[in-house]
């Protein structure tokens, strides 16, 4: 009977399933080695993106590597739809995808390279292995446990770590915020606006374009972040802890900051911004929001991904939550009103009122 059983069409597919996802490393991994060999910029190539081999493709980027090994790297993921595979009777060319395209660099030198890039440096990959830990004990995250230092006490220390960092952080913003800013009105009648975990001020910088009437702005993060924050008109730079106080403004603003902690810690952030809001001040915290039921979608998949990614890397409790979960710590701390804003499919707009 369960000879029988192992031949149907279902436990075939059930077989060829479970070695999909046992190799599954070999897509993110590939996908770190054709940024590192900068192939979406050589195929790209002033906008041209016309099809190349494999051996045109490293006449561009490392003429002296091996043509048929990045070509198996670039049919592996053309079958994950970041490239287009083009097949004549002679060879495979292969360009990029709407997906590709967000590999190459733009005229800011950002892209989602670093993003990529970001996520697989060797401190990283060293706490994919003990992912386990995060369910037998999760006081500390694998990456603390990998690393003897948690992530962003880790990073300050490692300058090219931290740079990475913030250009993968730029790299996703940017993009992320000029939606936003075209689907949230939120900003207006705003004066005094405080980004917390601001970075740089990529975000308040083109807050500030897009909402003239905000005629002050704080971009407010640790003191090293801060240190080495450019010059922004009408932004101060402000050093500080989110754990301790927050600048008092009309609105605050943060972005991917409550998913990296603790619900007692969010809960911390929260009554300090609530604390330095006026009444009828709000609270806009841009966050990946999970579904309330899990489905096979690419969005469903993408919010999941990343945050067993913030569980390994950042804070074993820390977490993507749902609206309903994100509802419940806006009144726990105080503030009434609340409303979700999708105006995107990765990140959504959390308005918390006072």
């Amino acid at each position: 009977m369960v000879e029988k059983e192992e031949a149907t069409e279902s436990r075939n597919q059930a077989r060829l399933t479970i070695m999909e996802l046992a190799n599954m490393i070999s897509v993110p991994m590939a996908l770190n080695a054709v940024v590192r060999l900068n192939v979406p910029d050589a195929i790209w190539h002033a906008g041209a993106n016309s099809p190349l081999s494999a051996a045109e493709i490293l006449a561009r980027v490392h003429p002296d590597g091996d043509a048929e090994n990045l070509q198996r790297l670039l049919r592996m993921l053309a079958s994950y739809g970041v490239f287009h595979e083009h097949l004549t009777a002679a060879q495979r060319k292969y360009s990029l995808t709407d997906v590709g395209k967000t590999l190459v660099t733009d005229d800011q030198g950002l892209s989602y390279a670093h993003y990529v890039l970001q996520h697989h440096q060797e401190e990283l990959m060293r706490a994919w292995a003990l992912v386990h830990e995060a369910v037998v004990d999760p006081r500390k995250e694998p990456f603390e446990r990998a690393n003897g230092e948690a992530a962003y006490r880790y990073y300050v220390k490692k300058p090219e770590m931290n740079e990475l960092m913030q250009k993968a952080m730029s790299g996703i913003s940017v993009p992320f915020m000029r939606v936003m800013l075209e689907g949230y009105d939120g900003f207006h009648g705003v004066e005094k606006l405080v980004d917390v975990g601001g970075s740089a001020g990529d975000c308040l910088r083109m807050i500030l374009h897009k909402h003239p009437s905000i005629n002050q702005a704080i971009n407010f993060d640790l003191p090293q972040v801060v240190a080495n924050a450019p010059p922004i008109p009408l932004v101060t730079h402000v050093p500080g802890d989110m754990f301790k106080t927050v600048p008092q403004g009309d609105a605050i603003f943060m972005k991917w900051v409550l998913t990296t902690w603790t619900d007692e810690e969010c809960k911390c952030i929260m009554q300090n911004c609530h604390k330095a809001l006026p009444e009828g001040g709000k609270l806009i915290a841009c966050e990946p929001v999970l579904p309330e039921h899990s489905d096979e979608s690419h969005r469903t998949r993408a919010l999941l991904e990343a945050d067993i990614f913030v569980m390994t890397i950042y804070r074993a409790k820390g977490k993507h939550r749902t609206e309903q979960q994100f509802r419940q710590l806006a009144l726990s701390v105080g503030f009434p009103h609340f409303r979700a804003f999708h105006v995107d499919h990765f990140y959504t707009v959390l308005e918390f009122q006072k």
